[in-house]
């Protein structure tokens, strides 16, 4: 029997023997609204096969991956196997990797990573697993990876191999230049996957800078694969495996050989697909307003052309033929979109008062309104919309900024240390929560990947919570409106969280009740390379959807602002607030308050600038696209964009 994602979508073919819209990818796929309903769609084919298995009274060994994409497909084979009796009795596993050197029992070894998501809570036998080991001798590591390739054939072969895919296109860790006949080997890994580690060992640094990975030849047995790959930061390099040529320097494109392999990918992971970025270039399209302005933009960059300056024949050369024929002419269609982007551009975020307001982004009334700016960490804030912020507050409105997380683990051992130590030089024990001599000792004595203790956790709060009035303050808010949730499910003390709880979201209620706000604004950054961002907003989406009965909350409007790692593309802005030189000067001064995440960030994901640089880039290049565009031209746009909950 086939599981769903066997099944090949039920659309006719063109006369070419292909499907029209997929035309240009050479891997099946699946897409997916998000993560979490994709892995449960892995989980249920993997557990098919392990029962199919068992009615045959035979083996299923199963090829696991590790990393962030495979979590939640474990957390509901862990589930099955609690709630509804699945056996791992008759499976056995054979892991993808490890780094080189690492014990056991690092937190940040693969072998730890399996036991803690997926071995420790089901019944599989411990014989069965097999995971590279990365404390085998340099000299006998060759006669290991041979032996690990024959326990593999000795088993009876994968019949299902998960896989994760990195940035420079490596599955398993056969990284650039890996060879299709490459098997278990030691490997030398590429500069941008021990960037992308780098967050999870503290620092480059710390990063292994060797791996024990199975081969391309070893996977591209497999019976089964699923290659599964979720975010924005993994669209390109999906798009370069799907639709590309094979290469070596793209290992996962060998995977366009494989005979059933399927790619499972979120709508995020799949933007940069052909029949998602420009569908009109695969077939005839539905022409929402949304595809039209998406459309149009990228007509006008594609000519390097204003709007008003596209002609017809730019529309019929680019594959908008039908659009052209259904709206009548160049000239219709243009001064069309020209006043859709116009109208998202304001000064007045919070509405402006006494006008005509049907063709603004924000209600001209109530003239003073309650917004709730959430942060999900003690910066977000003035890095993604400052210039906002501090328009906000200037225009009357009453503003309350609310920090959703500590953001302790961000703040570096030195800047703890060097805090402690001034705090010890004037603060007795006596007189403070903190006992800084013991804060002080467990710095100077702490150990590679231990947690810090609840005293350091405190203080490193402490540290982002006084950066953010000084921030706060220097917009201008008052500090009875700033407010600190710390949510319960970042405070592990490790880059690792908990899992979004009832506690938080009760917690985001009870704010949100307590404001009454008109407007909410909130990170809709889901490229954070940490997730710390979509637990946020998927706290705020619950508690909104929680309040929504009540009365005050038919006059709530949600506001979605990017972060320090992406920007809403223009044809999904709904509201452009222009900053003037000045502005952006401010914007710059509020985020230097943040003194411990400057120069030495320690979460900045593959982006070596600075928070406060990155930020203003953006913002600049966002005005410059308006400019292009043919709209007024600013200093610096920041963008938001209206969500309906």
């Amino acid at each position: 029997m086939k599981s769903a994602l066997e099944i090949k979508p039920d659309i006719s073919y063109k006369s070419a023997g292909k499907f029209e819209e997929t035309r240009f990818e050479k891997i099946h796929n699946e897409i997916f609204k998000n993560s979490a309903e994709a892995s449960i769609i892995v989980a249920q084919e993997i557990a098919q096969l392990i029962r199919s298995k068992q009615e045959k009274n035979k083996s299923c060994v199963l090829g696991l991956a590790t990393g962030s994409s495979p979590i939640k497909v474990y957390e509901e084979l862990v589930r099955m196997h609690r709630d509804e009796g699945l056996s791992f009795e008759n499976v056995i596993t054979f892991n993808l990797d490890e780094y080189y050197p690492m014990t056991r029992e690092n937190n940040q070894s693969y072998h730890y990573f399996m036991h803690q998501h997926l071995f420790n809570h089901i019944d599989i036998k411990p014989e069965n697993v097999n995971i590279p080991d990365g404390t085998v001798s340099i000299d006998e590591l060759n006669q290991y990876c041979i032996d690990y390739e024959m326990n593999i054939k000795n088993a009876g072969g994968l019949d299902f191999q998960l896989l994760g895919i990195g940035r420079t296109g490596h599955v398993g860790f056969n990284e650039p230049g890996s060879h299709i006949n490459s098997g278990t080997r030691i490997i030398t890994l590429d500069h941008i996957t021990r960037v992308d580690a780098s967050s999870d060992f503290n620092g480059i640094d710390n990063v292994p800078k060797r791996a024990i990975t199975m081969g391309v030849s070893t996977i591209m047995r497999s019976k089964r694969i699923v290659l599964m790959a979720w975010g924005q930061n993994k669209a390109d390099i999906i798009k370069r495996t799907i639709q590309g040529d094979i290469s070596s320097e793209v290992p996962a494109t060998f995977l366009q050989n494989h005979a059933n392999a399927t790619f499972v990918l979120d709508q995020s992971a799949a933007s940069e697909l052909t029949r998602f970025k420009t569908p009109w270039l695969v077939g005839e399209c539905i022409w929402t307003q949304e595809l039209k302005s998406k459309a149009i933009v990228w007509l006008c960059q594609k000519t390097k052309q204003s709007i008003l300056k596209l002609t017809d024949r730019d529309y019929n050369n680019n594959g908008m033929s039908d659009l052209l024929a259904q709206e009548g002419s160049a000239y219709d269609l243009n001064i069309n979109m020209f006043n859709v982007l116009q109208h998202t551009i304001t000064g007045w975020p919070g509405g402006k008062p006494n006008t005509d307001d049907s063709h603004r982004p924000e209600r001209a009334n109530p003239a003073k309104k309650r917004v709730i700016l959430f942060s999900p960490h003690p910066d977000d804030d003035v890095i993604s919309m400052g210039g906002t912020f501090s328009k906000l507050i200037k225009q009357g409105h009453d503003v309350h900024v609310v920090y959703q997380t500590s953001g302790n683990i961000a703040v570096t051992d030195d800047e703890a240390l060097k805090f402690a130590e001034v705090c010890s030089d004037f603060v007795t024990d006596e007189n403070t929560k903190i006992n800084f001599k013991s804060v002080i000792e467990f710095l100077n004595n702490k150990s590679e990947n231990q947690i810090d203790s609840l005293e350091v956790r405190k203080l490193k709060g402490l540290i982002r919570r006084r950066e953010s009035y000084a921030a706060t303050r220097y917009i201008g808010l008052k500090d009875e409106n700033t407010h600190f949730l710390d949510l319960p499910f970042y405070e592990t003390g490790q880059v690792k969280k908990n899992p979004l709880g009832p506690d938080d979201i009760a917690i985001v209620k009870e704010i949100i009740a307590r404001i009454k706000p008109h407007q909410v604004f909130a990170a809709g950054d889901l490229a954070d390379p940490h997730g710390t961002h979509e637990v946020c907003l998927n706290a705020i989406f619950a508690a909104m959807k929680q309040l929504k009965p009540e009365k005050y909350m038919d006059d709530c409007w949600l506001w979605l602002y990017r972060g320090a790692w992406h920007e809403w593309d223009i044809h999904e802005i709904d509201m452009a607030v222009p900053l003037s030189p000045s502005e952006v000067l401010l914007k710059r001064h509020a985020i230097l308050y943040h003194q411990s995440q400057k120069d030495r960030v320690m979460f900045q994901g593959n982006d070596s600038r600075e928070f406060w640089v990155r930020a203003e880039d953006r913002n600049k290049n966002t005005a410059v696209l308006y400019d292009d565009l043919g709209l007024a031209e600013y200093e610096a746009i920041e963008a938001f964009k209206r969500f309906d909950y």
